[in-house]
């Protein structure tokens, strides 16, 4: 089985499971990209730091124990970033197949958003402990642009997916998306360099 590349960037760090360690996930996420070359306002940084901003959101939500705090990689290999977010919930995972928001909910399209806007995305168990790492990548084309994507179908209720009782990722399952052009927000916001 081949290896993955190498990582050319990295940056990693423990937040506190909290909607303040959600924010500064995001900001500290945003903040590394435009140190790494991907400037706030730019399409990339944007698109990163708003998946970095759902995923971190649902394992503060839904996979907060406490006294335990979630862990946010980030990594640059080959022109694919790859954004992963642990937590040590194991039993409450994203179901296979997202369900249809409800119109009327103020909440609950987080992992429609991640699916919309990543390339590929997917949740693993923790290799040697509790709790699972949803991740998500996006790949960059020549110039620092996404790649585009075409319109889905609406899914993924983030509240209601990890709820109890809803089916599980395998180790091995990613879910693909077909895409929706979603223009994400603006945002503002330690690293190891090789």
């Amino acid at each position: 089985m081949p290896q993955p590349p190498a990582p050319e960037r990295e940056f990693a760090m423990r937040f506190t499971s909290t909607p303040r360690g959600a924010r500064l996930a995001r900001r500290l996420v945003a903040h590394r990209l435009n140190d790494w070359g991907h400037p706030y306002t730019t399409q990339v940084n944007e698109t990163l730091t708003l998946i970095t901003a759902e995923l971190s959101t649902n394992a503060v939500r839904h996979g907060h124990i406490p006294g335990r705090d979630f862990h946010v990689q980030l990594t640059l290999a080959e022109g694919t970033f790859r954004i992963e977010v642990t937590d040590t919930r194991a039993e409450r995972q994203p179901p296979s197949t997202l369900p249809t928001p409800d119109s009327t909910s103020e909440s609950g399209r987080g992992l429609l958003l991640v699916a919309a806007l990543a390339d590929d995305w997917g949740v693993t168990p923790r290799p040697a402990a509790p709790g699972k790492t949803v991740w998500a990548v996006l790949r960059v084309r020549t110039g620092g642009h996404p790649h585009t994507h075409r319109v889905a179908s609406p899914s993924a209720d983030s509240a209601s997916a990890y709820g109890h009782g809803t089916e599980s990722f395998p180790a091995t399952s990613s879910l693909r998306r077909d895409g929706l052009g979603l223009q994400p927000g603006a945002a503002i916001y330690a690293d190891r360099r090789p």
